[in-house]
């Protein structure tokens, strides 16, 4: 069945039966299709009449993270996690969450939490080497930028025992 065959199939369902849980399949494909927003859309209506159904959550938090919205994307994919800290999908979303943020670390422990979970992905590891390489440039700098402050600190720890000393003498 071809991609438009099923979003045109679930949508039918839906229209046959408005309160039916197809709403997710139907945000899902609309998702995997690159229609960001009419998941979103289709997610909010379906939510609003079964809130607690945690794969039409991370379903939202995806797309919300595709079309950059990313505070909001977050607070969903945290709720399902929340809910059910197993759940594979939102560790993931989560981790891409991060990472757009820029949070590197961040992202790889929830990466690193996703391969545990899932075992040999290739998808993940080719995620993981790209944030360890993304990140080196960071942690470098990073590194500098802590030995100057330290280097400072110290300058103005002499500069004061200077002071205080040399005034006492």
């Amino acid at each position: 069945m071809s991609e438009d065959a099923r979003i045109d199939a679930l949508r039918r369902r839906l229209q046959k039966d408005s309160g039916s849980i197809a709403f997710a399949q139907l945000a899902e494909e609309y998702r995997r299709a690159g229609r960001f927003q009419e998941s979103i859309d289709v997610c909010r209506t379906g939510l609003s009449r079964h809130p607690g159904y945690l794969s039409a959550r991370v379903t939202l938090g995806r797309a919300l993270l595709e079309v950059g919205d990313v505070d909001a994307a977050e607070r969903e994919l945290t709720e399902v996690l929340r809910v059910a800290p197993d759940n594979l999908s939102a560790i993931r979303g989560i981790a891409e969450v991060h990472r757009t943020k820029g949070e590197i670390p961040e992202a790889l422990e929830q990466f690193r939490t996703a391969f545990e979970m899932a075992g040999s992905d290739p998808t993940i590891d080719d995620l993981v080497r790209d944030l360890r390489r993304d990140a080196a440039p960071a942690q470098a700098t990073a590194r500098r930028t802590l030995a100057y402050l330290e280097r400072w600190l110290q300058a103005i720890l002499a500069d004061r025992r200077a002071r205080l000393y040399g005034a006492q003498a």
